[in-house]
């Protein structure tokens, strides 16, 4: 095999293929001319693409590898890296943007000619859009030898797709196969920064991200005009200029460097910054940076390394530029920094401060905030006031977390807030939601700007009114929870001891008989973005409520879609829970740690197979366990052999007791609900004893 070849890893053969990875490996045990691994470990080989590909096909299991996959193969199993073959691939992509017809008159010579000839047309083609000194370097003929083949293919499909989307999807496909590698700002918490960020006066702005990752919260600007970033890691610089560059037509300036020790646009005066700086870093620079002259608002302590990334921010603004920058909430209120903050607020360059909900944003666990500034304009007097919004509750009810937040509802509610704001420097007063606090009560001796500790909490239910309401929807739910209480129990109608039990059946052997269809579910969320797929989620499932997670467009075609009668198990967490797809959820994606069981109608009844797959002595059998964790083997939880018919009286019942739980559900959120209401209502005065 040479050299060049594009490896492809177990999980790789098994996308190809459409199975699961289980399958791969009793393909290698059972069949002897199964391609023999060529790199990789022992735990984890790499086999050759183009003999994975070739056996596949000799066994009728792949009529076609999809050109998407093939090219996204060749990523991943790229000699030199995933980096460095995106990094290619991006630059050709690039070239095909700009010069269509140079790629086209490339592209007609053979393998070894456009490796020989493509460096010229590159290096004219970067220098162009990102000048001499820039991050994206231009590759040698001897290093494009190996890499001809997937150039082509990424050709090939952004005549498709388009150059962008191309690029989009395989470097989507590499940061979601590396979350621990990157810290990155999702689509949601971008679009609203970008949104803050904006003003009237900068139709095509300019604006820099000095901690640019990926490059996604600049690719959020809408009409930039230059577009500046900055980051330490060499390869996510060059990822994110190629990114950008494909983007927009913007100007495109990328740098590589620590923006704090070696700031590579000193004499900048933009409009905008955005920046999801390092949070908690304690190695910033504090000892070589005491006398930088960016510490306009006090020297930062080593511990507030967030604060440095601010003042950073405002000197790189032109006078009256807005900066904005996701904090971590800690920064509002540590002693340490309260000198700092103070000053921010005295000079007016502090304009608000938005708690985020929990999963906004890695760390995903708390609840970040965004910090608006503004850098002073000379003759223009500080603001008085600084705008508070508590976002916290305006993602789902209890929903907490990146696959389920609400971003619609969260960018609409801190807009509402801050763009009356911007244009009067007031705004009204939404009680629990937003407050333009008066400068003068923060400047106490902890200066604390979290928005939770200044905001008057909401009327309590909404008041007496609404406490009504919620008692009279729960009167009704109870009265229809006894109605649907099922009849006691009957006794068999023959002696248990002596009766022929059903022969029993697992789901596993209905699987290899064909009377049901298995399907793991493995969709996650990149958070808002256009014409996004609903997700089931494992914590809709739980709860009983609609699909509540979102996939993008571009990641659809790979998701397990759902369809009415589906049945969907949860595989972790020991729990005993089964759900059959009703017409409003059939259409979402089977998110994470689900299966999904697709009974044949002429076979088996989704609720017959629903009910005795909840059965307790039936998870028990087939549950695995271990020191945290309890596993589902689906394959291994068993049914009776019953008859059509018969399954459709048993699911009727099942079905029945399936309505009467939710009604229990119900009137509990609903008790809970009016409890809580009630509390607040006699504790805050809204409520009369």
């Amino acid at each position: 095999m040479p050299e060049s070849a594009a490896e492809v890893t177990a999980a790789g053969i098994a996308r190809l293929a459409g199975v699961g990875r289980a399958a791969v490996s009793n393909w290698r045990r059972r069949h002897p001319d199964f391609p023999r691994p060529v790199g990789g470990t022992e735990t984890s080989p790499s086999f050759a693409l183009a003999d994975v590909e070739q056996w596949l096909r000799a066994q009728g299991k792949l009529a076609e590898v999809p050109l998407r996959e093939r090219v996204w193969q060749q990523v991943a199993g790229h000699p030199s890296g995933v980096v460095t073959a995106l990094v290619r691939a991006g630059a050709v992509l690039l070239l095909l943007r700009e010069r269509s017809a140079a790629w086209l008159e490339l592209a007609a010579a053979s393998d070894e000619r456009l490796a020989e000839t493509l460096p010229a047309a590159l290096e004219e083609t970067l220098t162009r859009r990102f000048g001499a000194e820039r991050a994206v370097r231009t590759p040698a003929a001897a290093e494009l030898a190996g890499s001809v083949p997937l150039l082509r293919g990424a050709a090939e499909l952004a005549a498709e797709a388009g150059a962008r989307q191309v690029f989009e999807f395989l470097l989507g496909r590499h940061l979601d196969a590396n979350p621990r590698q990157y810290t990155l700002t999702p689509p949601g918490p971008a679009a609203l920064m970008a949104a803050l960020a904006a003003t009237s006066s900068d139709a095509r702005p300019t604006v820099l991200d000095p901690a640019s990752g990926s490059g996604t919260l600049l690719r959020a600007v809408r009409t930039p005009s230059v577009l500046c970033a900055q980051d330490t890691d060499p390869d996510l610089a060059a990822l994110a200029a190629l990114r950008l560059a494909l983007a927009s037509g913007a100007e495109v300036r990328v740098r590589t460097g620590d923006s704090l020790r070696a700031d590579a646009f000193p004499g900048l005066a933009a409009d905008a910054v955005l920046c999801h700086p390092p949070f908690n870093e304690r190695n910033w620079g504090h000892e070589e940076l005491a006398y930088d002259p960016r510490w306009e608002y006090g020297f930062p302590a080593r511990t507030e390394s967030e604060l440095a990334w601010v003042q950073h921010a405002l000197a790189r603004l032109r006078p009256g530029g807005t900066a904005v920058l996701l904090m971590p909430p800690a920064a509002a209120s540590r002693r340490s920094g309260r000198r700092i903050r103070a000053d921010l607020l005295r000079k007016g360059a502090l304009r608000a401060v938005v708690a985020l909900p929990a999963g906004a944003a890695p760390p995903y666990g708390i609840p970040l905030h965004l910090w608006v500034l503004r850098r002073p304009a000379t003759g223009v007097a500080a603001s008085p006031e600084l705008l508070l919004v508590d976002a916290t509750g305006d993602g789902r009810p209890g929903a907490a977390g990146r696959d389920r937040l609400d971003w619609p509802a969260v960018h609409t509610a801190v807009l509402d807030a801050w763009l009356p704001f911007d244009k009067h420097g007031t705004v009204a007063e939404t009680p629990g939601a937003s407050r333009a606090v008066p400068v003068i009560e923060l400047l106490d001796d902890d200066v604390d700007l979290a928005p939770a500790r200044h905001l008057p909490p909401p009327a309590a239910g909404g008041g007496a009114a609404e406490l009504a309401e919620v008692r009279e929807r729960l009167s009704a739910t109870l009265s229809r929870t006894v109605a649907l209480t099922p009849p006691p129990a009957a006794p068999p109608r023959t002696d248990p001891a002596g009766a022929a039990r059903p022969t029993g059946v697992t789901v596993g052997e209905l699987a290899r008989a064909g009377a049901l269809e298995l399907r793991a579910g493995g969709a996650s969320s990149a958070g808002a973005s256009a014409g996004p797929v609903r997700v089931l989620t494992e914590h809709d499932v739980l709860a009983t409520q609609q699909a509540s997670g979102t996939l993008p467009e571009e990641a659809a075609e790979d998701a397990v879609l759902l369809r009415a009668g589906d049945v969907v198990v949860p595989v972790l967490g020991g729990g005993s829970v089964a759900r059959v797809v009703d017409e409003t959820t059939a259409g979402a994606a089977l998110g994470r740690n689900l299966q999904l069981l697709r009974p044949d109608p002429a076979a088996l009844d989704p609720w017959f197979l629903a009910g005795f797959l909840r059965g307790t002595a039936n998870h028990r059998q087939a549950s695995s366990y271990a020191s945290t964790a309890t596993r589902l083997d689906v394959r291994r939880l068993q049914l009776p052999r019953l008859p059509l018919a018969e399954q459709q009286r048993y699911g009727e019942r099942f079905r029945a007791l399936a309505v009467f739980e939710e009604a229990l559900r119900l009137a509990g959120r609903l008790g809970e609900r009016l409890v809580r209401g009630m509390y607040d209502g006699l504790a805050d005065g809204t409520v009369e004893p």
